[in-house]
């Protein structure tokens, strides 16, 4: 039984190389993971257990990575793995499942990572045709 609000980890980043990740899913999940290989993409998400600590929980504007204008945003404005909860999410190609394992590429989350869940990526629903982003996204 779990307690409301509380958080149980499926699965864990196995090993991580530029090329392809490998997810273990923890044997009793082991079975939601039946039809997952009928799609091309998914979406992980996990912990970002590097910046799991009070000093990067507590960091609400950060400059993004990759600007160099300087301006701060929201931590809610970018994809900052410093935040109140470290939460990542990925759309990643899904190349294998074998047994309890995904192996995927695109992840960006480092071995050791926790994995929180495991979506499928549904395009008329995830995908957002005249979506806009804010200028300096772009720059």
């Amino acid at each position: 039984m779990y307690g409301k609000g509380e958080l149980k980890f499926i699965g864990i980043v196995e090993s991580a190389s530029e090329e392809e990740v490998r997810v273990r899913v923890f044997p009793e999940f082991c079975n939601a993971l039946k039809g997952i290989d009928d799609f091309s993409h998914i979406i992980i998400l996990y912990w970002i257990h590097l910046r799991d600590n009070e000093k990067e929980r507590s960091v609400l504007q950060v400059v993004p990575r990759g600007r160099t204008n300087g301006v701060k945003v929201g931590v809610f404005a970018c994809r900052s793995p410093s935040r109140p909860n470290p939460i990542g999410l990925c759309v990643v190609k899904l190349m294998k499942v074998e047994d309890c394992r995904l192996t995927v590429k695109g992840l960006d989350a480092f071995e050791g990572s926790p994995i929180i869940d495991v979506k499928p990526y549904i395009q008329r629903r995830d995908a957002v045709p005249k979506a806009y982003t804010p200028e300096w996204i772009s720059n």
